[in-house]
């Protein structure tokens, strides 16, 4: 009745999991680390100035996305090299003559990935998600001198009821706000009424004040301009100071925060969502890890087929991977809800994973 029925088991098991996890994990950080320098590296050496720092500095910011991605996946093998070698050594089978189910055999490994998904997140918020930022602004300078950043804010669209508000470009900020090129749509009964335009508008007492405007107006095709034109009583500035999001370069704070401006902004946040909440459901996925590959850990000795089962171990957790893609491209184009999206594919394996363990060993 006991979940760990034994200290010594318990610690042996957890050791060796997380050993073999990271030793794998740094396998592979190695070897994708260096098939990635060869494609970056001459590109970064190409810009004048630039030198081996440069180059390391690369490392330094693409390393920890690369232990963020594959770090599941070296659970996986990391899981899969234990039960192979305990099996080989017929560990399990003395496991189980002692009177250890095979849940009980398994509990070593889920503490220990636990602990594993919570190092994940932390490290994916506090490093991945900086550096991810950090690099695609260098990328997108081609990895040369990176211009200060003015603050401009382009293209800002804001949804105010069925009316829409566009500024080609926003400037300041709080009361100081400026809004460049401005277009405002007012629509009634799902079709456009009426369409207002304005070099630049200010906040001015808790409303918007277009200078030199002019309205058009769809029903009667008639055009006035207006020298001064008072609009938008209570929309705040701090709605046009929301611009694109991307939800792989914030953490999970910051990005729920980002949602939450674009959701009173009258924008779309189902994609940031499913990213939102799979921040959560990414790191613990370690856990399904165990689960999955425990059909390599038990029967062996009966069967002999070690390496048959192996393969079926490797073929539940890669098929979990593909099926968590999956369903965040579907979530992406709005096909599934953020919630689905994010935790579906987990749910789905672990039910899987529960039914394989139970009906074949318990």
């Amino acid at each position: 009745m006991h979940f760990f029925p034994s200290r010594n088991i318990t610690m042996y098991m957890a050791r060796l999991f997380v050993v073999r996890s990271f030793a794998v994990l740094m396998m592979l950080v190695l070897v994708l680390m260096t098939l990635d320098l060869l494609g970056e590296s001459g590109k970064i050496l190409a810009v004048p100035g630039n030198d081996q720092g440069d180059v390391l500095r690369y490392v330094t910011m693409r390393a920890p996305q690369i232990i963020a991605r594959f770090l599941p996946f070296s659970v996986l093998l990391g899981t899969l090299i234990t039960f192979a070698t305990l099996s080989q050594n017929s560990e399990v089978v003395a496991m189980k003559a002692a009177g250890l189910s095979a849940h009980q055999i398994l509990a070593p490994m889920f503490v220990a990935s636990l602990g594993v998904a919570l190092i994940s997140f932390a490290f994916n918020d506090v490093v991945v998600a900086p550096n991810t930022q950090k690099l695609k602004v260098w990328k997108d300078a081609e990895y040369g001198a990176i211009a200060p950043d003015g603050d401009p804010r382009n293209n800002v669209w804001v949804r105010e009821g069925g009316d829409l508000i566009n500024a080609s470009r926003v400037l300041g900020s709080g009361d100081n706000i400026v809004l460049d090129n401005v277009r405002i749509y007012l629509r009634a009964n799902g079709g456009l009424r009426q369409v207002i335009t304005a070099p630049n508008a200010r906040y001015v007492d808790n409303a918007w004040l277009l200078e030199n405007a002019e309205t058009f107006d769809v029903a009667t095709t008639e055009q006035k301009k207006i020298s001064n034109l008072v609009i938008g009583k209570g929309i705040t500035p701090d709605r046009f100071n929301v611009v694109k999001v991307d939800g792989d370069s914030l953490g999970f704070l910051p990005l729920m925060r980002a949602i939450d401006d674009l959701r009173a902004a009258g924008r779309r946040t189902d994609n940031l969502e499913g990213i939102l909440w799979h921040k959560l459901a990414g790191p613990l996925s370690t856990l399904l890890m165990p689960l999955l590959a425990a059909v390599a850990a038990f029967g062996l000795a009966r069967s002999g087929a070690l390496f048959v089962r192996a393969v079926l171990g490797m073929a539940l957790g890669f098929t979990y991977f593909v099926a968590d893609n999956f369903a965040l491209a579907m979530g992406n184009l709005g096909a599934y809800p953020p919630w689905i999206a994010a935790w579906g594919p987990f749910l789905l394996f672990l039910l899987i994973g529960e039914t394989v363990l139970i009906r074949t060993e318990e």
